[in-house]
């Protein structure tokens, strides 16, 4: 792939999350920000507002995505999307099939089955897919998968996960808690990030699943609690909670045959305690940085894609059979 002076990027969406994201490109040497879609004005009045603060040119802006993508396409060597969740397929798979690479806000697909179709149109345009989790994009993360694959633990007996957050109240009234939108409820967004980096530090299937989940008085599902069996023998448990006080945190530990392993569902740390040791210390990693950089590094070759669409894959693979066993009310749930 050449080499150019600046990456020509344009954004489908452009909510909260896309001008946090924003904020972080928008004066890099190496991006030039060429084009947006935001059908809403009052996002789009946003964003105009961000470069005229820094007095760069505001990017133009068309409404209607489809539109976007054949007006667009020429101009642009990649696209980040940020749209709700029941979007993410259909647009990010129009878009490498107009020859752009993508940058994939999470969660990556609505099911199994997109997942599948998405990694097929990657594989036959060739365009480059990265999945914006950033429990994967994480060095503390990268870094703990690297420490789980290379045996130095042994094998995987246990992993238990659990993630917080006043989800309920501050997401009311907003598309997250819209089905046809959002998919499902806390565990399907913030708690998204926790099924992601799971099934990445697991590196396996999952072979059996029972789950329970609670909307308490909401549209969608705001409490659950998964267990789950992996194809090793490992078991998992994951709990979320979307009506905690005013807070939002995260903790995963993975008990290995010879350590245990701690890290969060963003890669917010990763602490270590080796068989002989008493207490969990600090592993050393190098700081984070940015997904758009991420994704630049990995589509200039210096890295390898470290949330690509096969992790997205299994999680789809996940959630679909923690749905199918909460219908069933906690009865388990054989994945093939």
């Amino acid at each position: 792939m050449a080499q150019q002076s600046k990456v020509r990027v344009g954004f489908i969406g452009c909510g909260g999350m896309a001008r946090h994201h924003l904020v972080a490109m928008m004066e890099r040497p190496d991006t030039d920000i060429v084009a947006v879609c935001e059908p809403s004005a009052e996002s789009y009045a946003a964003v105009t507002n961000l470069f005229e603060r820094v007095n760069l040119p505001v990017p133009p802006n068309e409404p209607d995505w489809q539109k976007y993508v054949a007006q667009y396409a020429k101009a642009l060597d990649a696209v980040f999307i940020v749209t709700p969740h029941a979007l993410h397929f259909e647009q990010a798979k129009v878009c490498m099939e107009a020859g752009l690479d993508v940058l994939l806000e999470k969660p990556m697909v609505m099911n199994a089955l997109e997942a599948t179709a998405l990694i097929e149109t990657r594989d036959r345009t060739g365009r480059l897919l990265v999945v914006a989790f950033q429990g994967s994009l994480s060095p503390q993360v990268r870094a703990a998968v690297d420490m789980l694959r290379s045996g130095k633990l042994g094998s995987i007996l246990n992993i238990n996960a659990m993630v917080w957050q006043n989800w309920a109240s501050a997401t009311v009234g907003t598309w997250r808690q819209q089905p046809e939108l959002s998919g499902g409820g806390f565990l399907f967004d913030t708690g998204a990030h926790m099924l992601n980096t799971v099934s990445d530090l697991a590196g396996e299937d999952f072979t059996e699943v029972a789950a329970w989940m609670e909307n308490d008085g909401h549209p969608v599902d705001i409490r659950a609690v998964v267990m789950a069996r992996l194809a090793s023998g490992g078991m998992v448990t994951l709990n979320g909670c979307g009506s905690a006080i005013p807070s939002c945190h995260s903790d995963i530990r993975v008990f290995c045959s010879k350590g245990i392993l701690r890290t969060g569902i963003w890669g917010e740390q990763l602490e270590l305690q080796r068989h002989g040791a008493k207490r969990l210390t600090k592993v050393k990693s190098v700081q984070s940085i940015h997904v758009w950089e991420q994704f630049l590094n990995v589509r200039n070759g210096v890295t390898a894609n470290p949330s690509p669409p096969e992790v997205g894959l299994r999680m789809a693979r996940l959630w679909d059979a923690i749905r199918a066993s909460a219908a069933l009310n906690g009865n388990p749930v054989k994945l093939s």
